[in-house]
């Protein structure tokens, strides 16, 4: 496989909600610290990209909010200017647009290269912020990275973009972007709205007009551990992806559907993650041609679940698969206790011996509050693509 694209700029680390704010740039320092400790991208140079302008901005949101955010970068950390920001969850602070736009021009030209054939895969681990409106921030998110790299895929002439979002949240503003448009596919499995913030992600969420069917919504008890989880994912992402037949698949893998992560309650492990990415890997491969754009997203657990789950994920995109029982360095693991001295960091790449987790395919029973859910995903959408919501080979 040729190298994949790797965005990354430190500059990056300027998107700085705040010391106390649950996302903080250290996940993603130490993510690359540990990536480069594991030499998972020897050989493989990262690429700084040119920060999204406003007319590239203005494919997805509003020349009035892009204004707010200005105008919030300039006056300075927590002024309330409206727009969704100034608040405990999108606190404006200094150069806050030239950080949000250097992300989302992150995502944007990993997006142009692969349209172009100039690589088939490529990552960005700081985008993923898959929750900002069009003329609001929301959920941490002020540029919604996801949506601007698949508006970017329909610019450059691809005619069908598939986005899965693994995220333990609703990836509510990717679907609100395409949710009349049947070239896109949105496929998110999450934490059930009726538990969890934004309250959205229902099944019948199911998009509108001749995108009925485009929009795939898998909301999951709290408590949904790695076989549940599982199972849920392989009872309706293959068959959907394979439908829809998309020329790229954006996937979106925020951590924090992890048991330790402190914003919600679901009971993935590291390893339960891993299988997921391994799994959309595979059908990238399968569905689109090996056509994959990764992005990051939440997840807030920073020392012991982030670093690993995303160096992981590099570590697929290049084809350089690390043995979940590999040891993490003494290096790293000093590293990791002097940031958060109340933490006790990781010691190995896999919560689970390095075994990997097994689960059982769905059957078509309706045994379980998960079994229930597929159903409901199941006879929700799959009629409409001409599949059997009760056959479980479909």
């Amino acid at each position: 496989m040729a190298r994949p694209l790797v965005i990354w700029d430190p500059a990056m680390l300027r998107y700085d909600l705040g010391g106390a704010h649950p996302l903080h740039p250290l996940r993603w320092e130490l993510t690359w610290r540990l990536a480069g400790d594991l030499g998972v991208l020897d050989g493989i140079e990262t690429t700084a990209p040119e920060p999204a302008n406003d007319a590239l901005l203005a494919t997805v949101h509003t020349a009035e909010y892009i204004q707010a955010v200005r105008r919030a970068s300039e006056s300075g950390r927590g002024d309330r200017v409206g727009h969704g920001l100034g608040t405990a969850d999108n606190p404006t602070f200094p150069g806050m647009h030239d950080a949000a736009a250097l992300i989302a021009g992150g995502s944007v030209a990993a997006a142009r290269a692969i349209a172009r054939r100039e690589v088939d895969r490529a990552v960005n681990i700081a985008g993923g912020l898959h929750h900002a409106m069009p003329d609001a921030a929301s959920g941490f998110c002020v540029y919604n990275d996801p949506a601007l790299a698949i508006a970017t895929l329909l610019a450059e002439g691809v005619g069908r973009v598939a986005y899965v979002d693994v995220d333990v949240h609703h990836g509510d503003g990717v679907q609100r972007a395409f949710y009349h448009d049947p070239r896109v596919l949105t496929v998110s499995l999450h934490e059930t709205p009726l538990a969890l913030w934004p309250g959205t992600g229902f099944v019948t969420e199911s998009g509108r007009g001749a995108a009925a069917g485009t929009a795939v919504n898998v909301p999951l008890p709290a408590g949904t551990s790695d076989a549940a989880w599982l199972r849920a994912f392989h009872a309706i992402v293959p068959s959907v992806l394979r439908a829809f037949a998309p020329e790229v698949l954006v996937t979106q893998h925020g951590a924090d559907s992890h048991r330790e992560d402190p914003l919600a309650d679901l009971n993935l492990s590291v390893d339960g993650q891993l299988a997921s990415y391994r799994a959309l890997r595979e059908l990238a491969g399968e569905t689109a041609g090996g056509r994959w754009l990764a992005l990051g997203g939440g997840g807030y657990a920073l020392v012991r679940v982030v670093p690993r789950v995303w160096t992981h994920l590099l570590a697929l995109v290049a084809d350089r698969d690390i043995a979940p029982s590999t040891p993490i360095g003494e290096e790293w693991i000093a590293a990791a206790a002097a940031a958060r001295p109340m933490i006790e960091p990781p010691t190995s790449m896999s919560e689970n011996g390095g075994v990997a987790v097994a689960f059982d395919p769905w059957d078509g029973q309706d045994g379980t509050p998960v079994d229930r859910a597929i159903s409901q995903v199941r006879s929700e959408i799959f009629p409409l693509y001409g599949l059997d919501p009760f056959d479980p080979r479909d």
